[in-house]
């Protein structure tokens, strides 16, 4: 039999100004309010309610493609989607569960940190945090336990993957350059972790991935199907063999990068579907069947969408959008907010022991509720508090330590600019965890340190003035 694996990776970075809790407009997405809306309009929705046409474009029916596909969808996401797009919400754990009992017990939905963070790039316990908060927040969303974990930016070290194991995820995905020695036939390898632990690697097709995501692939539906599982499968197939493809891509590859794109692998699901030889199943299912027996290497601080690896998160590493600028803020950039958390956790840790025996195991507990209104996380940090305390202020350490660790978001780096939209998204945070934490001492160190982040935009100036123009003033609820 021959499986196929389409895996989906669905982000948006946290747009809520966090001292109103409310997405802004953003010019930039019009028609639509903000990009929320309109990724939404062009993407989750499409691939909640995809069109399903017979060859000859008549339209036979809807899919809903979480049913189909493996997928993970950020903390961040989901947290808008709920409220603002509840039947996208509903779609997805609805796919999820369907899959559930489609596959024996192993649903589509797969978790991921809760922050869109580089994770070979932070400290042990901010990836344990980040690990446990993205578990607890996917098993109170989708009610069971997680089996796999996606990495942004399938970003990967040791120790995160050591992490993964310890925390009991089953398996992650990377690119196919990101391990040795290659996968045969698809099959996961293994990783040992020690002490009796061990995690499951799949790699994804390093062809077809790209030709879906870049190429021509999403434009025929027909020929989609034929790549994933080409014809002959049907006349050789044995019982007894396996064989996999496994595609992964941003989900917003279909129908907001490519236009109709969720139309064509709707197509292609119910082409294979009628094929006996051909099923369509997620990477919890085909483990249960064809555990990893060989032992894989990892490509240390490697990522899936930088030739230097991690290097496009703090470095000039010559990766680009726009030709021609200048990525020597990356840098600056990196060591000012690696500065602020250091400050940010002594504060809390400080502080946060007279409120709570141990705030470290608070912290970690914390993301079972951090997405839930300030009710919710009041009465959690209330439930936890010395008696006699203040739970009030405990509520905001722990809202700062959420901000704290948001503001390393992978999209603050990925762009061309310090002065860029997503990085004054994670700067905002920065001001926020500030405010919650620290003091006018620490944001002036902060300052001083974004001072010689230079900003492409000469209008812009540098860190400092982005923080000071465009970040900080949020709090006042000026726009950013």
């Amino acid at each position: 039999m021959h499986s196929v694996v389409v895996h989906a990776h669905f982000y948006q970075p946290p747009r809520e100004n966090p001292w109103r809790d409310e997405v802004e407009e953003e010019p930039t997405a019009a028609p639509f309010h903000d990009w929320n809306e309109r990724v939404t309009h062009e993407c989750y929705r499409p691939f909640a309610t995809a069109r399903l046409r017979d060859a000859a474009g008549r339209v036979q029916g809807h899919v809903n493609l979480f049913e189909w596909a493996s997928f993970d969808a950020a903390t961040t996401l989901l947290r808008w989607l709920e409220p603002n797009a509840p039947e996208v919400y509903r779609a997805i754990l609805d796919g999820d569960r369907a899959s559930v009992r489609r596959l024996r017990g192993h649903g589509n939905a797969i978790a991921m940190p809760y922050h869109h963070v580089i994770l070979p790039l932070a400290s042990r316990r901010d990836k344990v945090t980040e690990v446990r908060w993205g578990l607890a927040d996917f098993r109170r969303r989708f009610g069971r336990g997680a089996e796999g974990l996606w990495l942004p930016e399938t970003a990967v070290d040791e120790e995160t993957l050591v992490v993964l194991a310890e925390e009991g995820v089953r398996f992650t995905v990377l690119a196919p350059h990101q391990v040795e020695p290659p996968p045969s036939g698809g099959a996961p390898l293994r990783f040992v972790a020690g002490g009796g632990r061990e995690l499951a690697i799949f790699a994804y097709d390093g062809t077809l991935s790209p030709g879906v995501a870049f190429g021509r692939l999403v434009e025929d539906g027909a020929e989609l199907a034929r790549h994933l599982a080409p014809p002959i499968l049907d006349e050789t197939a044995s019982r007894d063999a396996f064989t996999l493809t496994t595609l992964a891509m941003d989900g917003e590859t279909f129908g907001h990068h490519r236009k109709f794109a969720e139309m064509a692998l709707a197509r292609a699901v119910a082409l294979l579907l009628a094929r006996p030889a051909v099923r369509i199943e997620n990477f919890a299912a085909v483990l249960a069947r064809a555990p990893a027996l060989v032992d894989a290497r990892i490509v240390e601080g490697s990522s899936w969408s930088c030739p230097h690896g991690v290097e496009r998160w703090r470095a000039d590493c010559g990766c680009r959008a726009t030709p021609g600028t200048s990525q020597a803020w990356r840098r600056p950039l990196r060591a000012a907010l690696n500065w602020l958390a250091r400050e940010l956790d002594h504060r809390f840790e400080s502080e946060g022991a007279t409120f709570f025996p141990d705030p470290w195991r608070v912290r970690d507990a914390f993301g079972a509720v951090a997405a839930l209104p300030r009710a919710a996380r009041h009465a959690f940090a209330a439930a936890r508090v010395r008696d006699g305390t203040d739970a009030e202020r405990a509520t905001r350490l722990l809202d700062g330590v959420s901000a704290r660790l948001g503001m390393f978001g992978s999209c603050a780096w990925f762009f061309d600019d310090v002065a860029g939209h997503e990085t004054v998204l994670m700067l905002r945070l920065a001001a926020y965890a500030l405010e919650l934490l620290g003091d006018d001492a620490l944001e002036r160190g902060l300052l001083d340190r974004l001072a010689v982040a230079p900003a492409n935009d000469a209008g812009a100036g540098d860190g400092a003035q982005v923080y000071r123009s465009r970040a900080h003033r949020s709090r006042a609820g000026t726009a950013a």
